[in-house]
């Protein structure tokens, strides 16, 4: 998202809750229930309030939001270090962030204005404008996907940024409202859910959610003071291992995504 969101909010769902509510209209075993299995645990800005996140060739490279305080930054996983960063003028307010070959796109949430930079220098290199509002961001290998609040996926052309198509995304028949950062992965996109402590996994070409992602665990809700809600998901193709964060957390968490039920929970 987006807006800057009220800290550990008492009125996010439950995920047992919000699972429950939505397996009665088909067949739970077509919805896989996961769960973050932590492998291992980094170091994180509590300064960073996560919008974007993506991981390459050893690299985190994040972008954060707030007005007056959004960057794009590259960032060390072992230590947490900013190596590198560039600032957002104060009137923008930093969102989703994908790579496409060499250049890094960064949206911003009200501005309608994406940003392209060189994956290395962090130079400008072009700008983009969009209408609406600008919330997660990745890409499929030949399509940038985006969200922009509402349960849609919409595919933009990584050249021109021009909107090609719009997929809705549903839950068992119900739809997934307030999709945030994105991953594509795999085949599947992976989408925070604003406000919530889960993730969903979306087929592109349906909008069908497969898995729903239990990440609640992570950092408990008691111990969330000072914290805002969990956001950010990359993965690292070498290990298929993904890793998951959340905006001004002070903790970076390697996972895999295991099943409920095998004993983990």
């Amino acid at each position: 998202m987006n807006r800057i969101s009220a800290l550990c909010l008492p009125f996010a769902l439950p995920f047992a809750l919000v699972f429950a509510s939505l397996a009665a209209a088909e067949p739970a075993a077509e919805v896989e229930r996961l769960r973050a299995e932590v492998i291992s645990v980094y170091p994180h800005d509590t300064d960073a309030f996560t919008q974007g996140l993506l991981y390459h060739q050893g690299y985190f490279y994040e972008s954060t939001g707030r007005y007056r305080h959004s960057a794009l930054r590259r960032v060390d996983p072992e230590t947490g270090e900013v190596i590198m960063e560039v600032e957002l003028e104060d009137r923008y307010f930093g969102e989703g962030l994908a790579l496409v070959d060499d250049r890094l796109i960064q949206l911003t949430w009200h501005e309608g204005t994406a940003f392209v930079y060189d994956r290395e220098t962090f130079d400008p290199l072009d700008e983009f404008s969009y209408e609406g509002e600008g919330w997660g961001l990745t890409y499929d290998g030949r399509r940038l996907i985006m969200t922009d609040g509402s349960h849609h996926l919409q595919f933009r052309d990584p050249d021109t940024f021009s909107l090609v198509d719009v997929v809705p995304v549903y839950l068992e028949g119900r739809p997934v409202r307030r999709l945030n950062e994105l991953l594509y992965a795999g085949g599947h996109v992976y989408a925070n859910v604003f406000m919530q402590d889960y993730l969903v996994r979306i087929d592109p070409r349906s909008g069908r959610v497969t898995a729903v992602i239990e990440a609640g665990h992570l950092i408990p809700r008691e111990e969330r003071q000072g914290m805002d809600v969990l956001n950010g998901v990359a993965w690292d193709p070498e290990t298929g291992e993904f890793f998951l964060t959340g905006k001004l957390w002070p903790k970076m968490f390697r996972v895999r995504f295991v099943p409920v039920d095998d004993g983990t929970d």
